[in-house]
């Protein structure tokens, strides 16, 4: 498997109240597979790939649903200081999962929200 580089698109994330319709357009329209984690995201690998490209979180309700891309970074803490340096704003600082997984949301000066995320130490 091919790591991809820092500071490139790495990850997709679909947010939606209503994932068994959005597994079923995704994966109709584009051959997606999903693999729930049950904990309420599935992982998204393409046709030909075994490797995981993104996912689809379920929301709770509309409000919570979007689209949005990840950027692959060193250190999420940095480039959340660098958002707010260049205009942007912390959506949602700094998270660190039990695995070790670091992710935020940031919105750019136009509002356009995306996250960033580092993978666990391997």
């Amino acid at each position: 498997m091919t790591i991809p580089a820092f500071n490139t698109v790495a990850w997709f994330q679909v947010g939606t109240d209503a994932p068994e319709e959005a597994r079923r357009f995704y994966g109709d329209l584009f051959g997606w597979r999903f693999d729930p984690d049950g904990d309420g995201y599935d992982l998204v690998s393409y046709p030909g790939s075994d490797v995981p490209a993104g996912g689809v979180s379920h929301e709770p309700d509309a409000s919570g649903n979007h689209a949005m891309f990840m950027v692959l970074v060193g250190d999420v803490d940095a480039v959340c200081a660098e958002t707010e340096k260049r205009g942007g704003k912390v959506a949602l600082p700094t998270v660190t999962t039990g695995d070790g997984l670091k992710f935020a949301y940031l919105d750019d000066p136009a509002g356009n929200r995306f996250g960033v995320f580092k993978p666990p130490a391997s």
